[in-house]
């Protein structure tokens, strides 16, 4: 049962850290019953599937923005994330910042870090979310929020403790370095897999959705 598995989670999650539960591939009903147990924090990584959801749901869902975002698909997901948490490019910080300076908002986002082996993977470099940073003012539709991060995909449990050591340094530097940017608080690591390590790393924010609501068979 899903609400079962939100008690475990809940009952083992210290306080101060959100649980975004990925509903990607999930119906509604199934949404709809992590939300009557409580539940209030989701996340979908296509934007045709998340705009969909989004405009059938209760209202108080706040919504997180997991995937790969292409700039032509803005219209669909900005009008309803509380926080896109995988911006991955500068091409795409211009866009997002250019439809918030048009729509007269302020979008809240996570810099995506590539730190894991895989060259797939998206995200920025560490020097890279630092120059970022450090022209903050250039986007100025954008509300910088902190960095969100996946440790290589590996049963090495060694090597998935480096990468979040490595993320949380860069994080802990940014906000060292950035004081001024006063909303630069979350680290979203950790998944279904290893989210128990990302929260010895400083997790704030874990996305978990298997252990939520199963495999989705496809």
């Amino acid at each position: 049962m899903i609400s079962d598995a939100l008690e475990r989670l809940y009952d083992e999650l210290p306080s101060g850290v959100k649980l975004v539960a990925v509903s990607k591939f999930h119906p509604l009903s199934a949404i709809l019953e992590a939300y009557a147990a409580g539940q209030r924090f989701f996340g979908e990584n296509r934007p045709q599937e998340f705009a969909a959801k989004a405009v059938q749901l209760p209202q108080d869902i706040e919504w997180h923005f997991l995937g790969h975002l292409q700039t032509n698909k803005l219209k669909l997901v900005l009008p309803y994330a509380s926080l896109v948490e995988s911006v991955d490019s500068t091409r795409l910080l211009d866009a997002i910042d250019s439809w918030a300076v048009q729509a007269g908002k302020k979008v809240r986002v996570l810099l995506e870090v590539h730190i894991g082996a895989e060259e797939t993977k998206q995200g920025f470099a560490p020097d890279e979310i630092q120059d970022i940073l450090v022209n903050a003012s250039k986007w100025p539709g954008i509300v910088f929020c902190g960095l969100m991060g996946m440790a290589s995909h590996t049963d090495d449990e060694e090597r998935i403790r480096a990468d979040f050591a490595c993320i949380r340094q860069l994080f802990s530097s940014c906000r060292d370095s950035f004081p001024g940017l006063g909303d630069f608080r979350e680290l979203s690591i950790g998944m279904s897999d290893d989210w128990r390590i990302a929260i010895e790393y400083g997790a704030t924010i874990v996305r978990i959705g298997t252990a939520i609501f199963g495999r989705r068979e496809y």
